[in-house]
């Protein structure tokens, strides 16, 4: 004999949930609005002509030099010579620089023989070694890369250096009472803890290497966005000037968006007090 499992009672179904309503961050309105109303703002003061357009072009000009860039195949010459000089330059001096940074933080006595050296070619202007380094390498490639890393090198040391020397030494002392050895240590606390410290040295070296970009670009090259901006002044040509300062300007937001990207997932664990 078949005994039945049914119960009898229809089964009710629950009502369809509600799409969640995504909530816009406040922080990107108040970011947006107030661009809005810079670009605005230039806008009618351009069109005052309160200067001359030669001195001061609208928002409107300048997108017609974009217009005008980007309708000739020059432009793409142009970008991917200063994002490979942007690129290369960053890697150097972040290969360079990182492991650097860590050692002299880790080891005292280490830091000791190389700060004087660190704190002598930082504190010298670097840009003012751009005539030794077209000397030495030639004008090519090779020296402006040599610009980008020398400008970009000493943000990313100096902050892994600060970082791995902040790091609590109770901790480390606990590590250590608990048998801990030197690379293990370092690996597990040590580089953890530098994280912040080392996307900050990142985000302030690509404002450097931009900067070295566009001084290595004045020097006798044959393309590049500092070079076409570098003409564009000579021949007064004021919108395609604001046109490369714009792509050098939007070109370290994208980058710095991405590290700070990298920087929230290291870092979530600190609470914001923003």
């Amino acid at each position: 004999m078949a005994i039945s499992t049914e119960t009898g009672s229809p089964r009710t179904s629950a009502p369809p949930a509600a799409p969640k309503r995504r909530k816009v961050n406040s922080k990107y309105v108040y970011g947006t609005c107030a661009v809005l109303a810079a670009v605005v703002l230039w806008e009618v003061v351009a069109a005052l002509r309160v200067r001359p357009a030669i001195v001061l072009p609208g928002p409107a000009d300048v997108v017609k030099a974009f217009q005008q860039l980007f309708s000739t195949s020059e432009i793409w010459g142009d970008l991917a010579t200063s994002g490979r000089e942007l690129l290369f330059g960053l890697a150097l001096a972040t290969v360079v620089g990182l492991p650097v940074g860590l050692v002299i933080g880790w080891y005292r006595r280490l830091s000791y023989i190389l700060n004087p050296f660190v704190s002598f070619l930082y504190a010298t202007p670097r840009i003012a070694l751009t005539p030794l380094l077209i000397i030495w390498l030639g004008i090519g490639d090779t020296s402006k890369i040599a610009i980008v890393f020398l400008m970009a090198v000493f943000p990313i040391l100096i902050n892994a250096a600060t970082g791995m020397q902040s790091l609590d030494p109770a901790v480390v002392r606990v590590a250590r009472c608990f048998g801990g050895k030197d690379l293990q240590i370092f690996r597990t606390i040590a580089l953890p803890g530098t994280v912040p410290f080392v996307i900050s040295g990142l985000r302030l070296a690509v404002g450097q290497a931009l900067i070295g970009v566009f001084v290595a670009e004045l020097s006798g090259a044959q393309s590049g966005v500092g070079m076409l901006m570098n003409n564009a002044g000579q021949q007064f040509q004021t919108s395609v000037v604001f046109a490369g300062l714009f792509i050098f300007a939007l070109t370290g937001v994208v980058l710095n968006g991405l590290l700070r990207r990298v920087e929230r997932h290291f870092d979530s664990w600190r609470s914001s007090n923003h």
